[in-house]
Order: structure tokens, then sequence, then C-alpha cells
């Protein structure tokens, strides 16, 4: 398959990330489930790892390596408008992402207004609507307040939580139904080893779900 070629490149690019081999297979399995069963994901972390949680988006939500163009059936649909050829040709399909550090509106009012520790776990609950769908929270030390509240509000909403944290056992390990703790312990050590994982993990979804 070519997800276990991704896979195995991200392992001789990173031979420190053999240690955590045995969660991101577990993280990947997740993940799959997930978008197999028409769910979705919510990313959330703060400072890079707010970044990273948009990056992700970015990877999930339009092509990365592939392309991902609409079935016929879908661009037959665009023809009911003018232009709609043009448009669907355009389009890619997603596998369906939010990032809840990208509303600041949002983000802020209720930081403002109610709690800034739950301005990830409001959106958790709005946004949690499949059993399907996979809260992906990333913390460097695991025990980020608004991700690990993020996190015991998924699992009221019922749905599962991917982690990645450093290498520190944390409130997020303990939380999580998957934790990736990475090798590292200082903040940009892991985020350095944030990155390749779940570049990792979005091309290797995206190779199990489109070709070219």
């Amino acid at each position: 398959m070519k997800s276990d070629f991704i896979f195995e490149k991200l392992y001789r690019d990173y031979p420190a990330l053999n240690t955590a081999k045995e969660s991101i297979s577990a993280a990947f399995a997740l993940l799959l489930d997930c978008y197999k069963n028409n769910g979705k994901t919510l990313c959330c972390g703060n400072g890079g790892s707010a970044a990273d949680s948009e990056h992700i988006v970015g990877e999930l939500m339009k092509g990365f390596n592939l392309r991902r163009p609409l079935t016929a059936a879908e661009k037959d649909k665009f023809n009911a408008v003018e232009g709609g050829a043009e448009i669907a040709a355009k389009l890619q399909t997603p596998l369906r992402s939010i990032a809840l550090t990208a509303h600041s509106g949002l983000i802020s009012a209720f930081a403002n207004d109610v709690d800034a520790s739950l301005v990830f776990a409001q959106q958790v609950w709005g946004y949690a609507d499949a059993p399907a769908d996979v809260l992906i929270a990333l913390s460097t030390s695991g025990n980020s307040c608004n991700v690990v509240q993020a996190a015991k509000t998924a699992k009221i909403a019922g749905i599962r939580t991917l982690a990645i944290t450093g290498g520190k056992d944390s409130k997020l390990s303990a939380l999580a139904d998957v934790c990736v703790q990475l090798p590292a312990y200082t903040p940009y050590e892991v985020q350095e080893l944030t990155l390749p994982v779940y570049h990792a993990l979005c091309a290797a979804l995206e190779a199990e779900f489109f070709t070219e």
C-alpha cells in the first residue's frame, strides 16, 4: 500500500520516531476509521501548535500530494449553474477538517464573555455531531489547559481524541484515545517532530482515498 511507503520514509528520515511507531500506527488507524465513516477532524493547539492545527487542515481539505477531482456525479450537479463546469473542474474533494484556532471572533468573544480556558471546548461541543469525528489535540507539554478541556469535552460528546505531545506523560496522554508521545522534551524540539508526523499522516490518508 502507498501508505506503507510513506511511513517507511518517515522512519528512515527521522529515525528518532521509531520509538513512537506503535502510537503513530494507531493514530493512522484512528483517522482512517474517521474518514471511512464520514467523520471529520477538529484540530486545536496554542502558539506553534495553533499554526500546526491550521497546517493540518490545509493538507486535509485540499490536494496535498495527489489530485482530488470531484466524481462525475458531483460534477454533473454543477451543470445547473452558469459556469458550473469550470467550478467543478477546479474544486477538490476534501477530507473534512476544522481548525478550532481559526475563528477569532468566536474565540475572543467566548474568552471575554465566558472563559478563555473553554474556547476550544465550546467548539468541540458545537461541531462534534458524528461518532466517527476525531479531535486532534496538539500540546508540546500535553497539559495545555484549553486543549485538555477540549479533550474532556470530546469524551462527553462521544468522539475520540488523538493527542500529539512531547515525551512526558501528561493530562492529554491520560485522556486521549491515542497519544503520540514524541521523543522530545522542549517545545521547539517537539514541534520539529510534530510536523513530519502529521505530514505523513495526511499523506497516508490521502493515498488511501485518492489516486492520481
